[in-house]
């Protein structure tokens, strides 16, 4: 619980000057944390996965009149990158459709976040009682098939024997049935299950403009410069947050 306060305390949003936030343990594994801005609330569940120690730690936001013990904590969002695409059907929507086999696609990001140069990254929610996926066999129009694989960014700890979170290699029923025969070599998971890179990567693709495109943006910017002088747009007053 401490190591959860330490983190979301130091979140540097202008907006906590005057707001804060109280922590309260409810039972076993569970803490609830009361925040006093709806926008802090906001802002730490679009940064999931959360871990503390390296173990996933699942969030739930909670209406004052739902009972804890109503809560799943089944449910946590990663970034997941869709590699082995062929390039002609590498875009946002194509590893949407691909990544609705592991959980709910969130749609609405922007096709710069989806953006990684030789592969696509998806924000998925996935259950987290089900083991992480490594890819998929994925058919085409064409008929051609290929294997696309899935890597995850910020991955907590996970069984490299059976991807699941709830429980470390040594307590997994397939090596405590194997009496230790079993080697590294024999997991079906392993550190390539976790994205090297955070964020959209370095594109690696350039695109050139055409000539019509250039006379085009010449003729906005001479526009521009020549509004300068009788402004026509009024700035609107801030709206005061939704609490």
């Amino acid at each position: 619980m401490e190591d959860l306060t330490r983190h979301w305390n130091c979140l540097s949003l202008p907006e906590r000057e005057d707001n804060g936030f109280t922590v309260s343990k409810e039972g076993s594994h569970k803490v609830l944390f009361v925040f006093d801005n709806k926008e802090d609330v906001d802002c730490i569940l679009s940064g999931e996965p959360w871990s503390s120690d390296k173990n996933l730690v699942v969030l739930e936001r909670y209406e004052r009149q739902t009972p804890l013990d109503d809560l799943k904590f089944d449910k946590v969002t990663f970034w997941v990158q869709v590699h082995n695409i062929p390039i002609g059907h590498r875009s946002k929507s194509v590893a949407e459709d691909i990544c609705e086999a592991i959980g709910r696609v969130d749609r609405s990001t922007k096709a710069l976040d989806n953006e990684g140069g030789s592969y696509v990254r998806v924000r998925v929610s996935m259950d987290v009682y089900q083991p992480v996926c490594r890819g998929r066999v994925v058919t085409f129009e064409e008929g051609g098939k290929t294997w696309v694989s899935f890597r995850y960014e910020r991955l907590p700890n996970i069984c490299y024997w059976c991807g699941c979170f709830n429980h470390d290699d040594m307590d997994c029923n397939i090596w405590i049935q194997s009496k230790g025969t079993l080697r590294a070599e024999d997991q079906q998971y392993g550190s390539w299950i976790r994205a090297i890179q955070q964020g959209p990567a370095r594109k690696s693709v350039v695109r050139v403009s055409g000539i019509c495109e250039d006379k085009v943006e010449n003729m906005s910017i001479r526009r521009r410069r020549e509004s300068k002088s009788s402004p026509v747009a009024e700035t609107m007053p801030k709206s005061k947050p939704v609490s």
